[in-house]
C-alpha cells in the first residue's frame, strides 16, 4: 500500500514554485528593506544560502506523497548534475584567476593600461562591445563571463567606474552573443528543435538584436561617463603582466573549454609573476583567497540546482507550459505565449537551453497552427530564453560578476539595459507583425481568423 502510494505523483501547478518564491522573498525582500532603511550590506542580512535552506526546508514539507528520503534524493540527484558542477568549476577557476593575477601584479597593470590608452567615458561602452564581440564569437556566455569578468571589474574598479554598471555590461554583452552566435548551445537547440535553418534565424535575431544594442550601447556610453569625477593619473604597467589576461581571451576565442583556459590562466600568472618576484605562497595565497570569495555562490547555485529538481517533480513546469499554452488564441497570442513559455521556463529552471529544448517541440506544434516559419520560433525561443535569465539575481552570470565585484545583484539588475531592450525589440516585432516572411503573409490571407 505504501508502494503504491510512493507512485501516486501529486500535481501542485502553480504552488510548486512556492520554495523558489520563499526563497526571492526572504533575500530580495529584506535586501530590498533593508536598504531602503539605509543599512549598508542589506543585501547580507538574510544570505542567499539561508533563505534557499528555508525554500528547501518548504519544498520538503510539501511532498507528502513521498518519504523524506526519496525527496533528499530527488535534490541530491539534480544538485549533482554535470551541468551545476561544471558552473560551480568555473566559479571556483575564475576566482582563482583574479586572485592570483592581482597577487603577481596583473590586476594593477591591466587598469593602468585601460586607462592610459582609453577615455575613461568610453571604457563601459568598449567593455559592452568586447563582450558582445567575444560572446559571439565562443558562442557561450558563460565562457564569456568567466574570462572577461576578472578584466572588466578590475578596470572598473581601478578607474572609479560605476561598477555595478559595468557587471550589468558584461551580463547583456555576454548574453547579446549567446543569443547569436552559430556555434551556441541555445542556437542550435532552437533551430534543431524547430526544424530551422541557422543563417536564417540569425538574420532574423539580428534585426531584432542589432537596435537592442544600440540603444543599450548609447545608454552604457552616457552612464559610464556619469559620477566618475577626477579620475586618478595611471601609473606604470606591464605588459608581461598583462599577458595572462590575454591569454584566456586568446583561448577563450579559440574555442578552448573555459575550465582549462582559466587553469591555464592561473599557470600562466605563476609562470610569468614568480620569475619576476613575485613571491610563490603570495601567489598560492592569491589563488587561494580568490577561491575562497566564490564558495558562497558556488553553494547557492547548488541549492538553487536541487531545489529546481522537487518543483519539476511537483508538477511545475507541466503547469506552467499548460497555463500558458492553453491561452493562445491567434497569431499574436501565439508568438506571444511561445516567447514567454520559454522566458519562464528558462528563469524557472535557471537554464536557457534546457527551456528551448522542452519548448521547442510545443512551439514547432504551435507554429504549424498559425503559419509561423520555423526561423521566427527559433528565433523567439532563443531570445526570451537568454533574456529572462539575465534578470535573475541567482543566474549564473548574476553570481559570477558580483561575486567578483562584491556587489548585490540588485545594483546590477537596474542596468539591465540590453536583455530588457531585447525584450522590448521582439514585443515590437510580434505586436505589429513586423519581419514577417512572404510565406506567413500568405498564411495570414488565407487563415485571416488565426491571423
Amino acid at each position: 500500500m505504501s508502494e503504491n502510494k510512493q507512485l501516486q505523483k501529486k500535481n501542485y501547478g502553480g504552488a510548486a514554485f512556492l520554495p523558489l518564491i520563499l526563497f526571492l522573498v526572504l533575500y530580495v525582500g529584506t535586501g530590498l528593506v533593508f536598504t531602503l532603511m539605509g543599512v549598508e550590506g542589506g543585501f547580507g542580512m538574510f544570505p542567499r544560502h539561508v533563505a534557499l535552506a528555508a525554500g528547501l526546508g518548504l519544498a520538503l514539507i510539501m511532498g507528502r506523497h513521498l518519504t523524506a528520503e526519496r525527496k533528499l534524493d530527488i535534490f541530491c540527484e539534480n544538485m549533482g548534475n554535470s551541468g551545476i558542477m561544471m558552473v560551480v568549476l568555473i566559479y571556483v577557476l575564475a576566482g582563482g584567476f583574479q586572485g592570483a593575477a592581482e597577487a603577481m601584479g596583473g590586476k594593477d597593470s591591466v587598469i593602468n593600461f585601460a586607462l592610459t590608452h582609453i577615455p575613461a567615458a568610453f571604457l563601459v561602452p568598449g567593455i559592452f562591445l568586447m563582450a558582445c564581440f567575444i560572446s559571439t564569437a565562443i558562442g557561450t556566455s558563460m565562457g564569456t563571463i568567466a574570462a572577461l569578468a576578472p578584466v572588466a571589474v578590475g578596470v572598473a574598479q581601478g578607474a572609479g567606474l560605476n561598477v555595478p554598471l559595468v557587471c550589468a555590461v558584461v551580463i547583456g554583452g555576454s548574453y547579446f552573443g549567446d543569443n547569436l552566435s552559430m556555434i551556441s548551445d541555445t542556437t542550435i537547440s532552437a533551430t534543431q528543435g524547430v526544424g530551422a535553418e541557422m543563417k536564417d534565424k540569425f538574420r532574423m535575431n539580428f534585426f531584432i538584436a542589432l537596435p537592442a544594442a544600440i540603444v543599450s550601447g548609447v545608454l552604457f556610453t552616457i552612464m559610464g561617463g556619469q559620477g566618475l569625477g577626477e579620475v586618478a593619473a595611471p601609473g606604470a604597467y606591464s605588459i608581461i603582466k598583462i599577458l595572462p589576461y590575454i591569454a584566456v581571451l586568446v583561448m577563450a576565442l579559440a574555442g578552448v573549454n573555459v575550465g582549462v583556459t582559466l587553469l591555464l590562466g592561473i599557470a600562466l600568472t605563476g609562470v610569468i609573476g614568480i620569475p619576476m618576484g613575485t613571491d610563490f605562497f603570495d601567489w598560492i595565497a592569491g589563488i587561494s583567497s580568490g577561491m575562497s570569495g566564490m564558495f558562497d555562490i558556488s553553494i547557492v547555485a547548488i541549492m538553487v540546482g536541487g531545489i529546481i529538481g522537487l518543483v519539476r517533480e511537483y508538477g511545475g513546469i507541466e503547469w506552467l507550459i499548460k497555463t500558458i499554452t492553453g491561452r493562445i488564441k491567434k497569431r499574436r497570442g501565439a508568438e506571444y505565449g511561445i516567447g514567454f513559455m520559454c522566458g519562464l521556463l528558462s528563469a524557472a529552471l535557471v537554464n536557457n537551453t534546457i527551456a528551448i529544448i522542452i519548448s521547442a517541440p510545443i512551439a514547432k506544434e504551435i507554429g504549424g497552427k498559425y503559419g509561423i516559419a520555423p526561423k521566427r520560433l527559433a528565433s523567439l525561443l532563443d531570445i526570451f530564453a537568454c533574456a529572462f535569465i539575465t534578470l535573475l539575481p541567482h543566474d549564473g552570470g548574476m553570481l559570477i560578476v558580483t561575486g567578483l565585484a562584491g556587489c548585490s545583484p540588485l545594483q546590477v539588475l537596474q542596468y539591465m539595459y540590453y536583455p530588457l531592450a531585447l525584450i522590448i525589440a521582439t514585443l515590437i516585432t510580434i505586436q505589429f507583425g513586423l519581419l514577417r516572411t512572404p510565406e506567413e503573409k500568405e498564411f495570414a490571407k488565407a487563415h485571416p481568423d488565426l491571423a
